[in-house]
């Protein structure tokens, strides 16, 4: 689904270059679940908004689903983004005075999609807050509006999902309860991209790639032995179930 070459994203700042990216090439494959870690400034977040058609890098080509999205222009890359991409982001993201159903049905309005609401109802089901569609974000969890933005990020049934740093404002509970909801998502074949500082939830993804001062350093397969050396069962290319792990109950 995702491959990039060579990809550079410089930034100039006066006569100061800055190279956020530098020289990235790297493969996601369809239905892989994948983590990207590193520290500050090691160029994550930029790698995730090239990933997003949020950003188009300075140099290289990113193909997603075998085309070259590099060169083209806002509107398409807009449209690509509505149509198969969704987003999951730290700080939910949610309009305050609307509803959880209206702001699940939001990229639907920008599609021009007919039947919103019915898709934001079932888009909802599918993670668990079907009976809190009226509910307004302030009546709601942490974990729940995180749900609601997962929703949100699945009612145009997007191939990729990125998140991130989806468990960054969440207890610990709840960040277990969303990246269950993550790795199932996964099995029911999404492609899901999680940016994490955290160790213990990079440790589900398939793969873990490092990043370190804009250059991919390392890229390695999660092993089935996972937290405090508990083996877990992995399907091919996708994340363990922390339930497996741990005996969560599934989110």
């Amino acid at each position: 689904m995702i491959e990039l070459e060579h990809v550079s994203k410089i930034y100039r700042v006066g006569e100061v270059e800055i190279r956020a990216l530098d020289d990235v090439s790297l493969t996601i494959a369809d239905g892989e679940m994948v983590a990207i870690m590193g520290a500050s400034g090691s160029g994550k977040s930029t790698l995730m908004n090239v990933l997003g058609c949020l950003d188009i890098p300075t140099s290289g080509r990113y193909l997603l689903d075998g085309v070259d999205v590099s060169g083209l222009s806002d509107n398409e890359l807009a449209r690509i983004r509505n149509r198969k991409i969704g987003f999951v982001f730290q700080s939910f993201n949610l309009l305050p005075r609307t509803s959880a159903a209206r702001n699940v049905e939001l990229p639907l309005v920008y599609a021009g999609a007919s039947d919103r609401g019915a898709k934001a109802q079932r888009a909802l089901e599918r993670v668990g807050l079907g009976d809190k569609a009226d509910s307004m974000p302030n009546q709601l969890s942490g974990g729940q509006q995180q749900r609601v933005a997962v929703a949100r990020a699945l009612v145009t049934d997007p191939g990729l999902l990125l998140a991130d740093e989806p468990t960054g404002n969440l207890d610990t509970t709840t960040s277990i309860e969303i990246v269950n909801l993550l790795v199932d998502l996964n099995k029911a074949g999404h492609t899901v991209v999680i940016i994490t500082h955290e160790e213990d939830i990079a440790a589900f993804a398939g793969r873990i790639l490092r990043l370190r001062d804009g250059r991919l350093v390392s890229d390695t397969a999660v092993s089935d032995t996972a937290v405090n050396g508990t083996a877990v069962s992995r399907s091919p290319g996708q994340g363990a179930h922390l339930a497996d792990v741990a005996g969560t109950p599934a989110a």
